[in-house]
């Protein structure tokens, strides 16, 4: 039995890339959006269930981007239950 965990994230964050891309690190972008490290790093390793908007909204302003930026979708793949079969 499969679980919605064991499927993958569907929510993918950027915030590697867009970090590399302006030549920043995670402290300096703590610190200029006012986002603790600890938190960014768990955002930026796929670990948050959740983020705020105040967060959402730092960090765009911060990095001069909008929030598509930083989250991407990705869909599941579709499953097919063969236990009606």
């Amino acid at each position: 039995m499969t679980t919605s965990d064991d499927l993958g994230p569907t929510i993918s964050v950027h915030l590697d890339r867009l970090l590399a891309d302006r030549g920043m690190t995670l402290t300096e972008l703590s610190q200029l959006a006012g986002v603790s490290t600890v938190n960014l790093s768990i955002l930026k390793n796929g670990r948050a269930k959740a983020i705020r908007f105040t967060t959402l909204t730092a960090l765009c302003e911060v990095l001069d981007c909008q929030p598509g930026d930083i989250l991407g979708f990705q869909p599941r793949p579709k499953t097919v239950d063969l236990s009606d079969a």
